[in-house]
């Protein structure tokens, strides 16, 4: 589950991450009010106006600005509220900023040098161990600098079983160049960082730039983090932190009935009941020549309940010219799926694209009858192969 920056940055403050401080608010009004009250409390006198959108590149895109003064603050902050904010995370359609962040200008001048690094802790998969990667190229996009500079990139894996060691948390300091006041902020920063992402099961943290200010603290101007699903029962004050509004409607909407669901730029809707087969499923539409238009998994219980709600988000997606449903009955009974999907198709009405069902397990060839015998512009198969022929053959003929 994504959040927002000033989400992420509640919680990291919360486990003595040093933070850039803000407040978040809705109305230009609010937005001079939380700058007068932000110079009261940390005496900053420049503030930054910060979109709060799901995307990186917000700075790029004019979602990040610069104000000298409580008039820039209003003006700064009408301009952005209400945009279409387009980054290269957004894609061409955008999003609209509902919201924005009122920050503490932390680029003030000082005895020392400012400088931005980049620090993000994940889960390697391949080593089945978090890592810890960071890289004295802060603020730029971390893919170019992989692309162009991998050597300056750092990692440092976390053993499972004894955690984050201090020794490890200094060899990445070291690394960044740090020394003296600043190098001992950032072994602190990384700790409390650490802690902080193990604590909340989260899946990513990015803080993108850390800032090493001009008086040697160390902190985080940005902050990305990506909290674990599957771990929110244990975390039931994360839960009101979803914003639906940042989602794909139809994504919610999957959610909301208990499917998985991602929408992707095909022709050729599909319904299945396991991540595997749905992976394969996929594959069959392609080498049918179609391009899938969604993923959709069911799950173990496909019923007239849930095959009908799928129907409904996948017809939502106008590109969509025909539906493959591909049901192993293993859990389930595949003439109970037929029933289902019969069932789900009187109680929508006439469906304007050709369904493919291609049951496969438990009874199905009595799910291969219903589905022939119902009199719907349903056509039923048994084999992989057999699904893969019908779902060229409807493609031709569109």
């Amino acid at each position: 589950m994504n959040i927002h920056e000033y989400q992420a940055k509640d919680i990291l403050k919360s486990y003595g991450v040093r933070i850039q401080e803000g407040i978040v608010v809705d109305t230009p009004a609010l937005a001079v009010e939380a700058a007068r009250e932000l110079t009261a409390r940390t005496g900053t006198g420049w503030h930054v106006i910060k979109a709060q959108i799901h995307a990186g590149g917000r700075g790029k895109g004019g979602g990040v600005k610069l104000a000298k003064n409580l008039d820039d603050v209003r003006q700064k902050s009408e301009e952005i509220l209400g945009m279409q904010l387009i980054t290269h995370q957004t894609g061409p359609e955008g999003k609209k900023v509902n919201k924005v962040l009122i920050a503490e200008d932390v680029y003030y001048p000082g005895p020392s040098e400012v400088k931005e690094y980049y620090v993000s802790i994940l889960l390697d998969r391949g080593k089945a161990c978090n890592v810890i990667m960071a890289s004295t190229e802060g603020g730029m996009d971390i893919e170019e600098v992989a692309e162009h500079s991998p050597e300056k990139i750092i990692k440092e894996w976390i053993d499972p079983r004894v955690g984050l060691q201090q020794f490890q948390a200094r060899k990445v300091a070291f690394a960044l160049g740090l020394s003296g006041d600043a190098f001992k902020e950032m072994v602190k920063f990384i700790n409390a960082l650490y802690k902080a992402y193990v604590e909340t099961d989260s899946s990513m943290f990015e803080i993108n730039p850390v800032l090493k200010t001009s008086d040697n603290k160390i902190l985080a101007v940005d902050a990305k983090v990506n909290l674990d699903d599957n771990a929110l029962y244990r975390h039931a004050d994360f839960i009101p932190l979803r914003d639906v509004t940042e989602e794909d409607p139809l994504e919610v909407e999957a959610s909301a009935n208990d499917l998985n669901y991602v929408k992707l730029d095909g022709n050729v809707g599909c319904m299945v009941n396991g991540a595997g087969l749905a992976m394969a499923t996929m594959d069959i539409i392609k080498l049918s020549g179609g391009e899938p238009a969604n993923f959709l998994d069911v799950g173990g219980g496909a019923n007239a309940k849930t095959v009908e709600a799928g129907f409904r988000i996948i017809l939502k997606d106008p590109n969509v010219k025909a539906i493959l449903i591909n049901i192993f009955g293993g859990i389930v009974r595949c003439d109970r799926v037929a029933t289902g999907v019969v069932e789900a198709y009187k109680a929508i009405g006439d469906i304007p694209v050709p369904i493919i069902v291609r049951l496969q397990g438990t009874n199905a060839a009595e799910g291969a009858k219903i589905i022939d015998e119902s009199g719907l512009k349903v056509y039923s198969a048994v084999l992989l192969k057999d699904a893969a022929t019908k779902v060229e053959e409807v493609l031709a003929a569109m």
